[in-house]
């Protein structure tokens, strides 16, 4: 049977059975002659390469991450030059909620182990890059992954094979010509390559990669900065207080991330050159495309900046050639400069993959970035992955997926897509009565990391069941793959299904928008749709988008347009968990979409506030326990037991003091009637 005819039993019913009876759908070959097999090659052992290594041995996957270097992080043995990461470690939130705290921990990585939290390696809000390589080495260690120093992969290619499950398996060969081979390849070696821009003259600028880093070498010196980038103003802020003055060129206007909300942009920890440039105290930036400029230098061994048709071939000689200020004697760039330091990026390090596996088409862009789709596998070659910052192309200048904050999750997801390919393991979900919806959505928009960090490319789903009576929650799937959801996940999606996503404002974020205006926040739920700041946004389909809408969506939409979509109205403290403004409206857009009545929803999760904490929270006590009786079911009888409640314990006046959910309980029996008339909001809830 080929792959395509098997393709039909993947799923559930026949999953088992079709591996069995169909051993080419498996990844480890049969016994032959030839180098070591793994099913898993990991090449980099980075943030993100062992981030997957922990997935994989979790699972107790056959692989080995490959690292060049003696010790894991060998990025941040180096780099940022300065040594002051810009991933803040925010060690205090006031909540014990593990989850949520990842929020707001842009360094750890995820485990099971609460030691390698990355708060226990440094109390610095901006770190020492030296603290990360330290975490890196513990989190490899302690956990026991399986990761081959000292080894440096030189050559990747594909070898053709009728054995493997994809038709070729790929094939590494390190520094001492051995050969090791894999049916998976992932690839998490960052981007190490430093961007350069070919112009006249450029050989005379000075690399950020190997620029001095200590300031009395540049006391009293005039000096240009190529690039717009934290790199280069990391590097500015480094001789600010020293040189001359520092001029700043690149060709697009600075990005300020807390305008544009893309962490890569300029960061305010470094921004202290557009202080100088604004309250003019000789510092400056300029825009021009380097292409279109030449540095020459003149006798006295000083750097001039000309435009580039003014170059005679052959001659670099300032003395001999025409300089802009020849014709126009108000030039910005009229000064010599002492130094010229390029600061313009990193680029993905191509040069060890064989052409055969198409990592790159030879565009600008992917000159930048390998190509890959949405589920971060390569476009030209099956089975090839690409992770961490290199994988940034999925989502450049939208999200968190360039930096560990996001790729983390990212790096599960591409787990969780593995599993079910090629070990049958469907993707994790959690299935309960209906009546628990609105409360599981509401815990994870309040606690979710994943969800809050990597915004419109991350989302969870909801599937439902038959005549709307349960659902399956999933977690985390990537929006893109929506359509491929079924194959992808093992999961149905047969009677309708809720998309949870993380959203800004339509035209909230980028580079001209000012952030601060007036009345910029929006607090009716009437006008949530307007909510500028980050908020979720519930998009609710009567039937799975097909590819071709999702491929042609509307401009500036995460998804396809749906058949009803919600927004929750922006929160200053980013707390959805108010009664009246966040709940209620929730649950109202659920009821119209399953046609059915939510409000008993809360009913098990009071009781079991009552049977725990203090004081109820007001939602129970203005709704359910004023009104409405609560018929106990056989999970809440044993969950009174187990807690060694008396029979008349008292449930009014009590409350959990965290504001999380109770525990999740079978169905509730019926009460009251449901639609009675309510004097207010309030008591609706």
């Amino acid at each position: 049977m080929s792959l395509l005819a098997a393709a039909g039993l993947w799923g559930p019913p026949g999953l088992l059975l079709t591996f069995a009876l169909h051993p080419a759908l498996c990844l480890r070959p049969a016994p032959t002659s030839g180098p070591p097999h793994r099913d898993y090659c990991v090449l980099g052992a980075g943030p993100a390469g062992l981030q997957m290594a922990y997935f994989l041995q979790r699972a107790g996957r056959d692989y080995a991450v490959f690292e060049r270097a003696p010790r894991p992080g060998s990025f941040f043995t180096r780099y940022p030059r300065h040594r002051k990461l810009i991933s803040i470690n925010k060690r205090h939130t006031g909540k014990a909620n593990a989850e949520f705290n990842l929020r707001h921990d842009w360094n750890s990585l995820l485990s099971h182990d609460p030691r390698l939290l990355f708060r226990h390696y440094s109390s610095a809000y901006f770190p020492d890059a030296g603290d990360m390589v330290r975490y890196l080495d513990d989190f490899a260690d302690r956990l026991g992954l399986h990761v081959l120093y000292n080894t440096t992969i030189a050559h990747v290619t594909l070898n053709k094979d009728r054995q493997a499950w994809n038709g070729h398996y790929f094939i590494l060969t390190d520094q001492m010509g051995h050969a090791h081979r894999c049916s998976v390849l992932l690839v998490a070696t960052g981007l190490s390559v430093p961007n350069q821009v070919d112009f006249p003259g450029s050989e005379y600028t000075e690399g950020y990669e190997s620029v001095s880093v200590d300031p009395k070498d540049f006391e009293g010196q005039n000096v240009l900065i190529l690039g717009r980038g934290n790199s280069a103003f990391e590097t500015a802020e480094n001789i600010l207080g020293v040189t001359n003055f520092i001029h700043m060129l690149s060709r697009s206007r600075v990005r300020l991330s807390w305008a544009t909300h893309y962490v890569g942009d300029l960061r305010a920890i470094n921004n202290g050159l557009l202080d100088t440039y604004q309250l003019k105290s000789l510092d400056g930036l300029l825009e021009s495309d380097l292409t279109d400029l030449a540095i020459v230098k003149d006798r006295e061994g000083k750097f001039r900046v000309t435009l580039k048709f003014f170059l005679e071939e052959g001659n670099q000689s300032a003395d001999a050639i025409t300089l802009p200020q020849d014709d126009n004697d108000n030039f910005a760039m009229r000064v010599a400069y002492d130094r010229v330091i390029r600061c313009l990026g990193w680029n993905f390090d191509f040069s060890i993959f064989d052409k055969s596996l198409r990592l790159s088409s030879g565009g600008e862009f992917s000159k930048k970035y390998p190509l890959v789709k949405a589920s971060y596998e390569s476009k030209g070659s099956r089975g090839l992955f690409v992770l961490g910052t290199a994988s940034h192309s999925v989502d450049y200048r939208k999200s968190a997926g360039g930096f560990i904050h996001g790729f983390r999750y990212t790096a599960r997801a591409v787990h969780r897509l593995l599993e079910h390919r090629h070990h049958g393991v469907a993707w994790p979900s959690a299935e309960h009565p209906v009546s628990q919806l609105t409360s599981s959505i509401v815990r994870r928009i309040n606690e979710a990391s994943g969800l809050y960090q990597m915004f419109g490319v991350l989302a969870d789903v909801v599937l439902l069941k038959e005549n709307a009576t349960a659902f399956e929650y999933l977690e985390e799937l990537p929006v893109q793959m929506l359509a491929q959801l079924e194959t992808i996940t093992g999961r149905r999606a047969r009677h309708g299904l809720f998309v949870i996503n993380m959203e800004y404002g339509r035209n909230f974020s980028g580079p001209d928008k000012d952030v601060f205006f007036h009345d910029r926040s929006v607090g009716h739920t009437e006008d949530a749709w307007q909510s500028n700041f980050l908020h979720p946004v519930i998009y609710y389909y009567r039937h799975l988008p097909t590819e071709q809408e999702v491929r042609f969506r509307p401009a500036d939409w995460a998804l396809p347009r749906p058949t009803a979509i919600h927004h929750i109205v922006e929160d200053f403290l980013t707390d959805w968990t108010a009664p009246v403004g966040h709940i209620l409206p929730l649950r109202r857009f659920l009821e119209n979409c399953l046609d059915t009545d939510l409000r008993s929803f809360y009913a098990e999760s009071c009781f079991l506030f009552a049977l725990t904490h203090q004081k109820l929270p007001p939602f129970c006590q203005q709704g359910y326990l004023r009104t409405q009786g609560l018929v106990g079911t056989e999970s809440l009888r044993r969950h009174r037991e187990e807690r060694r409640f008396p029979q008349g314990y008292a449930t009014v006046g009590r409350r959990r003091e965290d504001g999380a959910q109770g525990p999740e309980g079978g169905p509730l029996a019926p009460g009251p009637p449901l639609l009675q008339p309510h004097d207010s909001n309030k008591e609706e809830l």
